[in-house]
């Protein structure tokens, strides 16, 4: 048994950094344990080869919250985020490429190239998905209201934003309420013609998904990826300098910098119940650490069913954890190159590799991938989303040398006949094989490799079925029902153990806004008690 803290936080992902870092600012005695040897999770940059630091998780901080950044004040802890001019460009199979800038205007020119009709509505689709946006934003860091039982406090911020979506006026009101369950495909079809740009901005609706562009709700998630910096047309995007892990770095120093203690290769076997309250965790080596508050960044899965265990819990409720829908269905592979990459087309335009590449030439391409993963294979004409951060930043990298990193859908989990241990290698070889056909000289160049399956997302990150989200952003697994019915205000039936991860409101990407809300959660707990 060791000394008590205020509050232990189980696991070192970037929400857990977050509230870390929140709660030590005001005042608690913190402790973060963390089971992996480095702090991010899915937010982390590892030199897996040497000289080549490499975002082994997420790519792009686009989404990251500025309220949390301006809290915390990670400016002052080292974080410089660095954008490139191009937003994305959509490699086409005939040798075409489709590019978005940030700047509007400047699109508008390389979409008429695909359709004049399309470029004369593109910036009015901008202006419409600013305005949908805009409650988005403010929800994103709201605490979901209790429907039942909360009370006119609580419920005053959503008065608010409710206010503000009267403000938009009754048509763009009613649009907001008509386009969140739509399908990507629905939605994009009432703006656009040309394949190439509804393949390019509906890949935003299926990200993390197991579903295609033409199921209900994929227009929500284009949405949601259009929060945190400003929109370019494919999506909020911005990087890291020196890697994401730095936006991880920052946190932690920030944390440091209030009292947070962390530890690394540290992990949690089960959370300590005394009187239907959590009070401590033990640790894989038999260590006890007692606290007065748990919050666990793990999903809720893993908090609940694995370190809480289903008989303290009510069996109503475990049914509704046993039920949350995880169906991880994204692979990442992680190349470290002897030389930039030559892509067709782009030769003469650099700036064109600073950004976002993707392989999504049409919607019907996204819903022929998404075919292969409803019957248990992964796709053979797989989505894929290229970076190269070497590109932007050359630290990354020993000189001359480059990173490419390729998040690739779909890869269900569950595979229908074989396990990933058998497929690595094949899935492996097959989207270098799709990327050949933009880069001649690709294959010759690659001189390192690292294939993360859903299988490795589980194994190696804690994430249950691979899901990079800790469960489908589905219409009805969001807001109050994030992550099940009943319990989406960062608390759980066990008293002072609370949820931040991704696993609650707002849901997945690196957004920081579970970490955020839950912190504040907390802190009123902790300030109704004294």
């Amino acid at each position: 048994m060791t000394n008590s803290y205020d509050t232990i936080i189980i696991g070192g992902g970037h929400n857990g950094l977050v509230a870390a870092a929140l709660l030590a600012k005001a005042g608690q005695k913190v402790l973060v344990l963390e089971r992996r040897n480095v702090l991010g999770g899915a937010a982390a940059t590892e030199e897996i080869w040497p000289g080549f630091r490499v975002n082994t998780g997420a790519n792009d901080a686009g989404l990251f919250r500025p309220e949390v950044a301006e809290a915390l004040d990670l400016e002052k802890h080292g974080l410089q985020f660095v954008e490139s001019t191009v937003a994305a460009v959509s490699l086409q199979p005939d040798g075409r490429h489709l590019t978005l800038w940030h700047n509007v205007e400047k699109s508008v020119v390389e979409i008429a190239r695909f359709s004049k009709r399309d470029a004369e509505k593109f910036p009015a689709f901008i202006k419409k998905v600013t305005t949908l946006t805009k409650v988005l934003n403010q929800i994103v860091v709201l605490t979901p209201p209790e429907i039942t039982q909360t009370s006119f406090a609580e419920m005053l911020p959503w008065l608010k934003t409710a206010l503000q979506l009267k403000r938009l006026g009754k048509r763009d009101m009613m649009e907001f309420m008509r386009v969140l369950p739509m399908t990507a495909s629905e939605f994009l079809d009432e703006w656009f013609e040309s394949d190439a740009l509804k393949g390019m901005l509906g890949a935003a609706g299926i990200t993390g998904s197991m579903q295609g562009p033409y199921a209900s709700g994929t227009a929500f998630m284009m949405l949601y990826h259009y929060l945190g910096s400003p929109i370019g047309g494919f999506r909020s995007s911005k990087f890291v300098r020196g890697g994401i892990g730095e936006l991880s770095a920052a946190l932690c120093k920030s944390a440091q910098s209030q009292g947070a203690e962390f530890r690394t290769e540290t992990e949690v076997e089960k959370v300590i119940l005394e009187d239907g309250a959590a009070v401590g965790v033990v640790l894989s080596n038999g260590d006890e650490i007692r606290t007065k508050r748990v919050i666990s960044n793990l999903d809720p899965y893993r908090t609940l069913i694995g370190l809480v265990g289903a008989p303290n819990l009510g069996p109503q409720f475990v049914r509704k954890v046993r039920n949350v829908r995880f169906r991880g269905s994204t692979a990442k592979l992680n190349l470290a190159l002897n030389e930039l990459p030559r892509m067709k087309g782009l030769e003469n335009k650099p700036e064109c590799l600073d950004g976002h590449m993707l392989i999504s030439p049409s919607l019907e391409y996204l819903e022929r991938a998404y075919d292969d993963a409803k019957y248990g294979k992964y796709s053979q004409n797989p989505i894929l989303d290229i970076v190269i951060p070497t590109a932007l930043d050359s630290s990354l990298a020993p000189e001359g040398k480059h990173i490419m990193s390729i998040s690739m859908q779909y890869a269900p989990y569950n595979l229908k006949s074989r396990n990933w241990d058998e497929c690595r290698e094949e899935l492996s070889d097959r989207i270098v094989e799709a990327l050949c056909d933009f880069s001649p000289n690709l294959k010759g160049t690659i001189q390192h490799k690292q294939m993360i399956t859903p299988l490795d997302w589980e194994r190696e990150y804690g994430l249950t079925e691979g899901s990079i989200f800790h469960g489908q952003m589905g219409l009805d697994q969001l807001l109050f029902m994030r992550p099940v019915p009943g319990y989406g205000r960062y608390r759980t039936p066990i008293k002072n153990l609370y949820l931040c991860g991704a696993g609650t409101h707002p849901g997945g990407g690196v957004t920081g806004a579970p970490g955020f809300n839950a912190a504040r959660e907390m802190l009123k707990d902790v300030k109704r008690e004294k």
